[in-house]
């Protein structure tokens, strides 16, 4: 069909709107790794819009000598991986056992989930029982306390619920028990909310510092985004730098704090950007299309 002016203005005036969306959204980003490639002194001065004015990798080679980033890096990719897995698999588990329709005091669970959800016992007494079963100090205070995810065990209640009889009626015919059932045929079919549930929580402990913060001693198990913290206050800088030694010292120099802060930005939004495009096309799949189609 032919465009008529109207659809020209019209298209014209979606495209502008998208087109600064667009920079509004790219833009921080692109310029946050023009500044992590730029000589951090010269990036100071200012004026580096587009391309870093003085190319470098001094920022992404302090980090990388500097152990305590390293350490944390890795704690970061360890509690986000062994986080989503249990957050995943557990609150799974038990909103297929909610998920039943005859269970017994149903009508209970949810305005228990709403109010666990909503209504926080406060940081003190998180802590006094985290210390009651020694979780304080420990990798495991990062992973249990977050296994079961009340906002998404909600979803996944209502989502099994909605997946047809007929799959589990099918299994139990053939002599599946309950576990079985739930591994082989729930979990293959429930790929949208399992998608979208491990971005989230992947995304919440990937980013999760306060637990580190307040639950954490030993410095062999601070986060990645604890030591941005750090860098942002600027308030351990300089012992940093005298632990460091001479050679970490001397890098430091060309690598200020800013200019550090931000390349920890781009490294630990990256692994984000390159897990989001695979699971991106499960989130506007329904329940019913996933039964179907698995």
């Amino acid at each position: 069909m032919k465009k008529t002016l109207e659809d020209r203005i019209v298209d014209g005036v979606n495209y502008l709107l998208l087109g600064l969306v667009f920079i509004a959204t790219f833009y921080p980003i692109y310029y946050i790794i023009v500044i992590s490639f730029n000589d951090g002194l010269d990036a100071s001065l200012g004026g580096i819009y587009f391309w870093p004015r003085k190319f470098s990798l001094i920022n992404y080679t302090t980090i990388i000598s500097n152990p305590k980033w390293v350490t944390a890096f890795l704690v970061s990719i360890a509690r986000t991986v062994v986080g989503t897995f249990l957050g995943v698999l557990f609150t799974s588990i038990v909103a297929y056992g909610l998920s039943y329709k005859k269970l017994l005091f149903s009508k209970i669970y949810y305005p228990l989930f709403i109010i666990g959800m909503y209504v926080s016992g406060g940081l003190i007494p998180l802590y006094v029982v985290l210390r009651n079963i020694h979780l304080l100090n420990t990798f495991w205070v990062y992973v249990i306390p977050t296994m079961l995810n009340l906002f998404f065990l909600l979803i996944c209640i209502s989502f099994f619920r909605e997946l047809p009889a007929e799959l589990e009626e099918s299994a139990r015919i053939d002599g599946a028990n309950d576990l079985r059932i739930f591994f082989s045929i729930i979990l293959p079919v429930s790929k949208p909310v399992l998608a979208t549930m491990s971005l989230f929580i992947g995304v919440s402990q990937w980013n999760s510092w306060l637990d580190s913060a307040y639950f954490i001693q030993d410095d062999n198990l601070r986060t990645l985004t604890y030591r941005m913290i750090e860098v942002i206050n600027s308030a351990t800088a300089p012992t940093d730098l005298q632990g460091a030694g001479l050679e970490y010292a001397a890098k430091a120099v060309q690598a200020t704090p800013f200019s550090l802060e931000i390349t920890a930005m781009v490294i630990s939004i990256v692994p984000i950007m390159c897990v989001y495009p695979f699971l991106q096309k499960y989130f506007v799949k329904g329940a019913t299309i996933g039964a179907v189609k698995g």
